[in-house]
């Protein structure tokens, strides 16, 4: 967050209903809608960071590096430069920090200087060619990791003004007065009531928080309203099949798959816990790296957080003309990639990450490498292997323990007649499923997990 961040303030000129219960929706500037837009480009992890403030001291000591835990309680985002220039950035976003090797000249076989540089997500990761650990930190320049905005905005065009719905849906302020009336169903100016209101840096993240949890979030905020948390409910057969149209390849047999052992619970048909080796861990940490709308993108559109849906479509529909860059923004907010460094071995969800790979020439130091490395000893791993875990239905993940989970079962009175377990198996499918149930439940794994297909594929 900007050392002026507290101080920044955005005057919204917002409508009302006369009886002063609901928002009809609010006129605001670019700055407004591009720090609603940042939202998109926040990994889930630093929405859960900023929300809750610190993330906590009891993370397991089983990553494989110090770094390796760092990026996950602190994920960058493939926007930062971007985040860095909203005139309110919550991102908490930090520039790309570049490391140099302690001997820092080498020469190529012609005897010309090169300089060394690499750029990495690991603080304790990057070694150079000499085996080396790049622990000195370089500056680097706006310049090389920059994507600054050369038409006055961040995301969209410094002079454009935007109607913001209760829902959060965003569309430019050009439809002229009579449909802009008619698309909230107002049809008597005396029944309406325009105020002005100041958002600051406690109202931005009240709307963060209520994006997530909220139908609508600005009345909650400028009403005081108390908002109610509402997902849509169970998905149906068309989201299920727009979750699979949105892989990008099909499933076969031979398609990335993990195994999980549930323990079941027969009477509330609820997982009481799962057990798996560091791949399956792996991948729920992965989860913390994904930008919110990487999460929709992966979702269709459909991650049953309907305000959050509202912003990430709404980008969609927005003519390319009211964005910064045009086209390759709106790509690059509806597709985003992950900041390079962050994907494991085997993904078994279709996300991408950022390439990194340069050279460039100055006269001063010759020839300059940038170079990536992405995981400590090339594991492609958060986790510290092999070593087995217990995954509790709301996503807590801790070491097995078979006395804690004994006492657990004693603790709660469920006898062992009541319970079974099952080995499923975890392919793209099953992995949207528990993406997308992670954002809207406290019981992910049954609610990802649980159902007639699912069981049907169980592991024989």
């Amino acid at each position: 967050m900007s050392n002026h961040a507290e101080d920044a303030k955005f005057t919204l000129k917002v409508l009302l209903d006369k009886q002063k219960t609901k928002v009809l929706f609010a006129e605001v500037d670019s700055d407004f809608a591009d720090v609603l837009i940042s939202f998109m480009a926040l990994p889930l992890g630093s929405i859960v960071k900023i929300l809750k403030k610190h993330y906590g001291e009891e993370a397991l000591r089983t990553f494989w590096t110090e770094g390796c835990k760092e990026i996950l309680v602190n994920p960058k985002s493939s926007f930062g430069a971007e985040c860095r220039k909203l005139k309110l950035d919550i991102s908490d976003t930090q520039p790309t920090e570049y490391f140099i090797c302690s001997n820092l000249l080498k020469y190529d076989c012609e005897g010309h200087n090169l300089l060394l540089r690499c750029s990495s997500v690991y603080y304790d990761t990057a070694t150079c060619f000499c085996q080396r650990i790049m622990k000195r930190k370089a500056d680097e320049n706006d310049e090389y990791s920059s994507r600054a905005a050369t038409d006055g905005g961040v995301f969209t065009l410094k002079a454009t003004s935007f109607i913001i719905s209760d829902d959060l849906q965003i569309f430019p302020n050009t439809k002229g007065l009579f449909q802009t009336l008619g698309d909230f169903a107002i049809s008597d100016v005396d029944l309406v009531e325009p105020i002005n209101v100041t958002f600051g840096f406690s109202e931005i993240m009240d709307l963060l928080k209520g994006s997530l949890f909220s139908r609508t979030p600005l009345s909650d905020i400028i009403l005081k309203k108390r908002s109610h948390v509402e997902f849509v409910s169970t998905s149906s057969e068309s989201e299920q099949e727009i979750l699979s149209r949105n892989l990008e390849k099909e499933e076969t047999s031979n398609s990335k798959k993990m195994v999980l052992k549930v323990v079941l619970q027969k009477s509330t048909n609820k997982i009481l816990f799962a057990q798996s080796d560091e791949g399956f861990v792996d991948f729920l940490c992965s989860l913390l790296a994904i930008p919110l709308g990487g999460a929709e993108c992966l979702l269709g559109g459909k991650s049953r957080l309907t305000s959050v849906d509202n912003i990430y479509n709404s980008i969609a529909d927005i003519h390319n003309n009211y964005l910064v860059c045009g086209g390759n923004m709106k790509d690059r907010l509806m597709k985003p990639k992950l900041p390079h460094g962050y994907i494991t071995k085997n993904p078994i969800l279709p996300i991408t990450e950022e390439d990194y790979s340069r050279t460039e020439c100055y006269p001063s130091f010759g020839t300059i490498i940038f170079d990536s490395v992405k995981f400590s000893r090339e594991q492609g791993e958060y986790m510290r292997g092999s070593k087995m875990y217990k995954i509790t239905d709301d996503l807590t993940v801790t070491p097995l323990c078979m006395t804690a989970i004994i006492s657990d079962l004693k603790e709660l009175k469920i006898p062992l007649s009541d319970i079974k377990e099952l080995e499923l198996e975890i392919r793209s499918d099953e992995a949207l499923r528990i993406l997308r149930a992670s954002l809207t439940s406290t019981s992910a794994l049954s609610d990802a997990l649980i159902n007639d297909s699912m069981l049907n594929k169980q592991c024989m």
